[in-house]
């Protein structure tokens, strides 16, 4: 076996590792379920920013800074995705501890069409027959699931809507991932910083205390487990082809709604069935065209 096929596989193996701890992590956040979800968002931005920017400093001293300062725009476009996936977290974490498992999971089945109704809106990119007929199918199945229940799907719309923006931004500024998340994890390291000293100041707080160790541990554990699936995604995601990691990235809200129906036991009639169906079908098209596509193109000289 050639080195070559040694590092596709191990890409292979981190990125599908990636995205089962992603498809697991409301089991995580759930035994969290006692702290507040904006309390347990700031505890996640100080432990994961100490990690990440520790290791990049372990690994490259300030180098990964100074070579983001010498970028003046990606320093504004950082500030603005950190907002984004601030959000997004947050999102997610009080989403998850509200009993809405099933609904997260529809938001990051639909983030991946979302992303391109961004590249056609803002990046001008072009669709061709079979992607218009995706995302069509999503848009038909979004409007069954607000008919049916009687509102949009909000929370599935606001993660699915974050997360496009955030990789848009990510996507029209060149930086390296894992120094990008360490910006990113630095501007929001001073908010999140004082919200916690407030808390622990008589507002509702226990991290110094009144909470159970399990809890405070479980809380800086946190940390590692949004920033080593992210390094790890960084990771994998230079080794194998794009086409893999779009197929591969449906491992995640596959394995969140399956926690959100047999796990935490949310209702998922046939009314919503139906409207998940019509964006399975989008994805299956999307997915299945792309495929299709990239096995056609001729391989490079």
């Amino acid at each position: 076996m050639s080195a070559a096929t040694a590092i596709d596989r191990r890409g292979l193996a981190v990125t599908a590792g990636t995205f089962v701890i992603w498809g697991v992590v409301p089991l995580y956040w759930h035994l969290l379920k006692t702290v507040p979800a904006i309390q347990i968002m700031a505890h996640r931005v100080l432990w994961s920013a100490l990690l990440v920017v520790g290791w990049l400093a372990l690994r490259d001293g300030l180098g990964w800074l100074r070579r983001l300062a010498a970028q003046p725009r990606a320093l504004g476009a950082l500030a603005l995705s950190s907002v984004l996936i601030a959000f997004n977290w947050g999102l997610y974490i009080w989403a998850v501890n509200a009993g809405h498992v099933v609904e997260t999971s529809l938001g990051y089945f639909i983030n991946p069409l979302v992303n391109v109704v961004l590249g056609v809106l803002v990046l001008h990119e072009r669709l061709r027959r079979l992607q218009w007929i995706a995302v069509g199918c999503a848009a038909a199945g979004v409007a069954w699931l607000t008919f049916s229940a009687g509102s949009p799907p909000w929370i599935a719309l606001g993660l699915a809507a974050s997360f496009g923006l955030y990789g848009l931004v990510r996507k029209l500024v060149a930086v390296d991932p894992v120094g990008g998340l360490a910006l990113e994890s630095l501007y929001l390291f001073v908010p999140s910083l004082a919200w916690v000293l407030w808390a622990e100041w008589g507002h509702g707080g226990g991290f110094a205390g009144a909470w159970p160790l399990g809890i405070d541990l479980l809380l800086v554990f946190g940390g590692v487990v949004t920033a080593v699936p992210l390094i790890g995604f960084a990771y994998g995601v230079r080794r194998i082809p794009l086409s893999v990691v779009g197929l591969l990235q449906y491992i995640a809200p596959t394995l969140q709604l399956l926690l959100g129906v047999w796990f935490f036991h949310e209702p998922f009639d046939a009314s919503r069935a139906l409207g998940f169906g019509a964006i399975w079908l989008g994805l299956a098209i999307y997915a299945g065209e792309g495929l299709w596509r990239s096995r056609r193109r001729p391989l490079p000289a």
